[in-house]
């Protein structure tokens, strides 16, 4: 396991690397950059630009650098905690990305939770008494869940958050609280605006992940094993727990490396509708202006997230289910 998991380490790093690469080439793609955006804006707006100013920050943000030296300055600064310099918002991205990032973990942990105390009990009572009223009933509302809009989903319960709780979902908190320091006013406030883009990120997943539950449970009540232990007197909670739910929470477990990652990035439009003071917003907004120092720090944090869930998943998967080998069946 040991081996596994240091060779597995040190893969991770040409991996990084290589996805810096990409998410830096990609970002430069589009013609020009963030000067050249704004000035073409001044421009059709019909100001005057002061074309020395524009050289001056040129050479101020290292846009006048080729390239590989871009890149090679961007990724030194990331090993040394430095994520850059946002041109739009002309601070260090640390400084811009401030209660975003640590909003943006809140509602993503919430929903993570929300995701899996629901869909786990749901998924196996569906499973355990297949075909009966409750897993018809079940089986309609997850379908339902998934052919559902987010979009459309946020814009019903903001309706009835107004209407019947009298809470207006347009952030995670009342505007009084926006960067202001952390009180339990402000932490109650979240609170109350959290339970809407909660219920609106993860009712899909839940969904999802209740359908692939219950698909794999069936899949292994059906086997022999399980014929064979009911034959020899075992227990149904026994028999069920042992051996067959084990097996069937390997989707649990393989969807660590990318829910987070997933929740993140994925929530970009929910946050867009109901007004989230959360980091996906900002990184539309980034992309489109071709503030390639923020816009690539948090694709970055998304790789990193996605690269070590994938690790912890697959270490989960190999301590869950004895049939996973990791040393690739050279002890056969």
């Amino acid at each position: 396991m040991l081996r596994y998991v240091f060779r597995r380490v040190l893969m991770m790093i040409p991996t990084l690397i290589v996805i810096s690469v990409l998410v830096f080439t990609i970002i430069q793609l589009p013609p020009g950059d963030y000067l050249t955006t704004m000035v073409n804006e001044l421009q059709a707006q019909g100001e005057n630009v002061n074309q020395e100013r524009v050289a001056y920050l040129r050479e101020q943000y290292g846009l006048d650098r080729s390239g590989v030296e871009q890149y090679f300055h961007w990724v030194w600064g990331m090993l040394h905690g430095d994520m850059g310099h946002s041109f739009e918002h002309d601070k260090p991205v640390n400084e811009v990305v401030g209660d975003r990032m640590y909003l943006t973990m809140l509602v993503a942990f919430v929903t993570t939770l929300f995701v899996y105390v629901m869909s786990f009990p749901i998924g196996v009572y569906s499973a355990v008494r297949q075909y009966s009223i409750g897993d018809f009933t079940l089986s309609f509302i997850g379908f339902i869940g998934l052919a559902t809009p987010n979009f459309l989903l946020a814009l019903v319960l903001m309706y009835m958050a107004k209407a019947y709780f009298g809470t207006d979902i347009g952030g995670l908190m009342d505007a009084q609280y926006i960067d202001q320091p952390w009180t339990t006013d402000k932490v109650m406030s979240v609170l109350a605006h959290l339970w809407v883009p909660v219920l609106v990120i993860g009712t899909s997943g839940t969904a999802g992940m209740i359908r692939r539950l219950r698909a794999n449970l069936l899949d292994e009540l059906h086997k022999q094993y399980v014929v064979t232990a009911k034959a020899k007197g075992l227990g149904p909670i026994k028999v069920l727990v042992k051996y067959p739910l084990r097996m069937a929470l390997n989707p649990f477990i393989a969807d660590i490396g990318n829910l987070l990652p997933e929740m993140i990035s994925g929530a970009v439009i929910v946050s867009v509708v109901l007004g989230l003071e959360t980091t996906g917003p900002m990184l539309l907004k980034a992309l489109q202006s071709q503030d390639m120092y923020l816009a690539g720090s948090f694709l970055m944090f998304i790789s990193l997230l996605t690269v070590f869930g994938t690790l912890i998943s697959d270490l989960a998967l190999a301590v869950l289910d004895p049939r996973i080998r990791l040393d690739g069946g050279r002890n056969r």
